[in-house]
C-alpha cells in the first residue's frame, strides 16, 4: 500500500495544484457573468486525462514501446505553454477586473489555462495510471488483501494530492492577493523545470550538445525532482504566513455586532486555513521523505542458527523450530558453495522446508513480517501449505525425515541442489 501511495502522490500533486492555482486566478462572476470560456480549464481536464489514459493504456498492452516520440513535442510545446501561463498569472489581476470590456484577454487566458492544464496531465499521469498494472500479481486471483492494499494506497495517493490542493485554495479569501499570487508564479515556475528538464533529457539522449555546465544542471534537476515537489508545496506557505497576518491584523471591533461577528469569523477563517496549509506542506514533506524512505529500505535477513552436523547427516531438534516463526540455517556444500535452508512449524504441527531460494527468484531469500512469508526479490507472500512443493515462489524443496523429536536432513541431497546459490 505504501508503495502505491508514495507512487501517486507526487506523480498528481502538481496537476492538482496546477488546476488549483489557474481556477483561483482566473475566476470571475457567477452564473451567467462568467465568460463562455470557463469551462475551458474543465475541458483541459477531461481531455488530458481522457488522452493520458488512452497513451497509458496503449503503453501497457506494448502497442506503444517508446514514449518518447510522444513526449517530445508534447514537452516543446508544454514549456512555452507553461511561460505564457506564467504570464497570465502575473497579468491576472488586469485580464479579471472588468473582464467584459476585454473579454478576448479574457478567453485568451482561459485557452492559454486549459491548454497549459490538458499538457500537464497528458505528460504526468500515464505513469500513475501505470500503477494500476501491478494491482494483482501474474497468476493470483483478482480479489486478494494485497490487491485491496495496493488499490487503497492508490486512492489515498490522488485524494491525498486533491486534498491538499483543496486546503491550499481556502487562502484564496484569506491571504493577500499578491502572497497568493507569488506562491502561484513559484510553483507554476518549479512546473516550467520539471517539464524543461524532460525535455533536455530527451535531447541530450538524440545527441544535442551540451557543455559542462548544462549538463551539471540538468542531472542536479533530475536528482531533485522530489525536492522540487515539495518546493511547490512549501511555496503556499508564503500565504499562509500572509493569511495569519491578516486574521491578526482584522480588527475585533466595528460599528455593530455583525461586524464584529464578521471580523471574528474572518481571523478564524484565516488562521484555520493557515494552519491546515503548513499540516499540508508537512503531510507532503513527510511522505516523500520518510515514506519514500520506508520503501526503500534493504531487508537484512536474520542470521542463521547453529545445528549439529555429524556424519553427513544435518539434526535440528523440534525444541528450536516450534515457534511458528522463520527459521535460517547455512550449509557449505562439498563444492565450496554457501547455501542457506528455511524450516517453519505450519499449522497442524507439519514443518516447511525448503532452500532459502526458489526456481523464480534465485537465492535471494525470505523474511518474516507481520506473521508472513515473504520473498526479499519479488515480495510475494508465500502460502505456507504449499512450502514443500515446487512451483512458483516456494522455497525449493528437499528430502528430510522427522522423528525421535528431531528433523534429520541428508548433506548429500542439499550437495546436489546446490546450483541454486551459484
Amino acid at each position: 500500500m505504501l508503495e502505491q501511495f508514495v507512487a501517486v502522490m507526487p506523480g498528481t500533486l502538481a496537476p492538482a495544484l496546477l488546476v488549483m492555482c489557474l481556477s483561483v486566478m482566473l475566476t470571475v462572476g457567477e452564473g451567467r457573468d462568467k465568460p463562455m470560456s470557463t469551462h475551458w480549464r474543465l475541458g483541459g481536464l477531461i481531455i488530458g486525462t481522457v488522452a493520458a489514459i488512452i497513451f497509458a493504456a496503449l503503453r501497457a498492452s506494448a502497442v506503444i514501446n517508446q514514449r518518447t516520440f510522444i513526449n517530445y513535442p508534447v514537452l516543446c510545446v508544454a514549456v512555452v505553454v507553461d511561460l505564457l501561463a506564467i504570464v497570465i498569472v502575473i497579468c491576472a489581476r488586469k485580464i479579471t477586473t472588468n473582464w467584459q470590456q476585454h473579454a478576448i484577454w479574457m478567453h485568451v487566458a482561459n485557452a492559454i489555462a486549459a491548454l497549459d492544464i490538458a499538457l500537464t496531465l497528458f505528460y504526468a499521469l500515464p505513469d500513475v495510471i501505470l500503477q494500476l498494472t501491478i494491482w494483482v500479481e501474474p497468476g493470483d486471483p483478482i480479489f486478494t488483501s494485497a490487491m485491496l492494499l495496493r488499490a487503497l494506497g492508490f486512492a489515498l495517493g490522488l485524494a491525498m494530492s486533491i486534498i491538499v490542493a483543496a486546503i491550499f485554495r481556502t487562502m484564496r479569501s484569506t491571504a493577500v492577493r499578491f502572497a497568493f499570487t507569488v506562491a502561484v508564479v513559484l510553483t507554476m515556475a518549479i512546473l516550467f523545470v520539471q517539464h524543461l528538464t524532460g525535455l533536455a533529457q530527451i535531447l541530450q539522449a538524440r545527441g544535442f550538445p551540451m557543455n559542462h555546465t548544462e549538463f551539471v544542471l540538468l542531472a542536479w534537476s533530475i536528482n531533485n525532482n522530489r525536492g522540487m515537489i515539495m518546493a511547490q508545496a512549501f511555496t503556499f506557505l508564503i500565504p499562509a504566513i500572509a493569511s495569519i497576518v491578516a486574521g491578526l491584523r482584522m480588527p475585533m471591533t466595528g460599528p455593530n455586532e455583525a461586524t464584529v461577528r464578521k471580523h471574528k469569523a474572518f481571523r478564524r477563517r484565516a488562521i484555520a486555513a493557515a494552519a491546515w496549509s503548513v499540516v499540508a506542506a508537512i503531510g507532503v514533506t513527510a511522505t516523500l521523505t520518510f515514506g519514500v524512505a520506508a520503501t526503500q529500505q534493504e531487508v537484512t535477513l536474520s542470521p542463521p542458527e547453529a545445528y549439529s552436523l555429524k556424519d553427513g547427516v544435518a539434526t535440528i531438534p523440534f525444541s528450536q523450530v516450534e515457534d511458528g516463526h522463520l527459521h535460517r540455517f547455512e550449509y557449505k556444500a562439498k563444492d565450496g558453495t554457501v547455501m542457506r535452508f528455511i524450516i517453519i512449524k505450519k499449522n497442524g504441527g507439519a514443518y516447511g522446508i525448503g532452500l532459502d531460494a526458489c526456481e523464480n527468484c534465485g537465492d535471494a531469500g525470505y523474511y518474516e513480517k507481520d506473521g508472513k512469508i515473504i520473498c526479499k526479490k519479488c515480495e510475494v507472500a508465500i502460502n505456507l501449505a504449499t512450502i514443500g512443493f515446487r512451483g512458483g515462489c516456494n522455497p525449493v524443496p528437499f528430502p528430510y525425515k522427522t522423528g525421535n523429536g528431531k528433523i534429520t536432513i541428508q548433506t548429500a541431497d542439499l550437495d546436489a541442489l546446490s546450483a541454486h546459490f551459484q
